[in-house]
Formats: structure tokens, sequence, C-alpha cells
């Protein structure tokens, strides 16, 4: 006759236990994925139905009509400093190279490994996507323009890709510093493009939404890497 204490069948109970335990884990995590993926989607679906519907309207609508004149309106020396800098920050060489090779050189320094392959992979799908809906959308930037701009005025590529930046770090370190930093950033971002007249409110918006949607989604299959690789808090 044979001992059953402890057991289940020949299984040791711990890993009786476990087993049972594995499949529901498992459920778990699929579903703490598939939610952010099916959200994120969602956002994205939401910018190109936006974008054809903003684009097959001849000109802007009236709320990108509105703000833009009440921007042309409050113009002034004073402000345009800070656009400009925040032009230059968010496009171009500095922002298409510096800034992501020096986030990805930091984490790497810090041995966030997932974190920095997350921040690259969303960097890259984010500034392929903007170009992408560019070309499709083919729409019109506003005629008072303080900045030279390729073509393409939906969505706004500085604001997604601040967006994207701000999405990911918010996610890697969870700190309330990092929230604040990222949302300010990001909002700075959108008023600038439209105070130097680059792109309509609307642009900016699917520039907004485009980001976060795309650092939810890379984010979702890295969720429990990236968390292990967090270090504790302090105690």
């Amino acid at each position: 006759m044979h001992r059953r204490s402890g057991y289940r069948g020949w299984m040791p109970a711990e890993l009786h236990d476990a087993a049972k335990a594995g499949p529901s884990a498992k459920t778990t995590r699929r579903v703490s994925r598939f939610w952010p993926v099916v959200s994120g989607l969602a956002a994205l679906a939401l910018v190109v139905g936006g974008g054809f519907l903003i684009t097959a309207r001849a000109g802007a609508t009236e709320i990108d009509a509105e703000w833009m004149a009440e921007i042309v309106e409050h113009r002034s020396p004073f402000w345009r400093v800070p656009a400009l800098a925040m032009n230059f920050l968010g496009g171009g060489w500095f922002a298409t190279f510096v800034v992501p090779l020096l986030i990805i050189a930091i984490l790497c320094v810090l041995r966030r490994f997932w974190a920095a392959l997350f921040f690259a992979v969303a960097t890259g799908l984010s500034v392929g996507l903007v170009q992408v809906l560019k070309q499709v959308m083919g729409r019109a930037r506003p005629l008072d323009q303080l900045v030279a701009s390729d073509p393409g005025s939906f969505p706004s590529g500085h604001v997604a890709n601040a967006a994207t930046m701000a999405a990911v770090l918010i996610l890697i370190f969870w700190r309330t510093w990092v929230w604040i930093a990222g949302v300010v950033y990001t909002v700075l971002m959108m008023l600038s493009r439209t105070y130097l007249g680059a792109h309509w409110l609307t642009d900016t918006l699917g520039g907004l939404l485009l980001g976060v949607a795309v650092a939810v989604i890379v984010w979702a299959p890295l969720a429990n890497r990236l968390r292990r690789e967090r270090p504790d808090p302090p105690a």
C-alpha cells in the first residue's frame, strides 16, 4: 500500500499545488497583456479613422481654425523662443539620434536591458507609423508656419515622439516625478507645434494618442520581464 500523506497520487503536495495554480497564473498573465493590447489597438484605430475623417474635410476643422486663430493673435517674441527650443528638442537629428541613444545607453548602464529594448522598439515603431500615416493622409499644414516642415501634417511626429518617450519612461520607472515630467513635456510639445503653425490642434491630439498607444502595445508582452528587472524600492 503506497503512502499518500503529503502527496496527490504520486505527485508531491507542493508540486501538485503549483500545477493547479499554473494555468490560473498563466491565464492571469494573458488577461493582463490582452487588455492593454486591445486598448492600444483601439486607440490606433481611432487615430487612423479620425485622420481619414479630418483629411476628408477641405481645410481645417472648426476647432483647428479657432485654435490657430487664437495662437496667431497671441504670438510674441517672448513665446517664440521656448517654442523653437521645443522644436529642436523634439525633432531633427537631435531627437532622432541623440536623445534615443542617450536614453538607451543610460538604461544599459543601469542594467535595465529589457527596458532599453522596450524603449528602442517603441520609439522606432512610433516613428515608422507616423511617417506612414503622414504619407497616407497627406493633410496640408497650416499656412501660418514659423518653421520649415516636411509635407504631411497628420499626425504630429514631434508630439508622437514626446508621448512615446514619456509613456515608455513612465512604464519603466513608475515614479511620480516621471509622470509629471512626461506629461509636462508632452503638453509643452503640443503647444509649441501649434504655436509655430507646424500643426493643427487635431494633429497634435493624433500624435499624442498614437505615441501612448504604441508604448502600451509594446509594453504588454514585456511587462513581466520589465517588472522583474525593476529594482526593489528602498526599505
